[in-house]
């Protein structure tokens, strides 16, 4: 029998647009990365993120974005944010009591991306 996908195994979408949401509160308030979101479209941003995480995870919805390395070029991203979005995500799933092998799968997907994000 196979495992379960990891969008299943957090919940789906609705409560991946809850997670979202969280990570997207936290990214405003953090003092590291708060001002790279000062002009942003919160629910746009939201919108797009949840979108990235479900269709990357095994859920059915189409991302519509851009991708990585594309929507992060010229963007100067440094280890520091990188790592402070990383926290954010964290805190995100564990209010929402995401288990942590679930936790550790989502940051390894995180991490996966840094090389199209950071110092592009």
């Amino acid at each position: 029998m196979s495992e379960a996908s990891l969008y299943d195994r957090l919940g789906g979408g609705d409560k991946l647009k809850t997670i979202v949401a969280d990570i997207w509160a936290n990214h405003i308030s953090n003092p590291k990365i708060k001002n790279r979101y000062v002009n942003s479209d919160g629910e746009k941003v939201k919108q797009v993120v949840w979108e990235f995480f479900c269709s990357g995870i095994g859920g059915p919805q189409e991302y519509t974005g851009q991708d990585m390395l594309t929507a992060h070029t010229g963007m100067n991203i440094n280890d520091t944010e990188f790592n402070a979005v990383c926290d954010d995500v964290l805190a995100a799933l564990d209010k929402n009591n995401v288990g942590q092998k679930e936790r550790d799968e989502v940051l390894c997907i995180l991490y996966s991306m840094k090389n199209d994000i950071v110092d592009v």
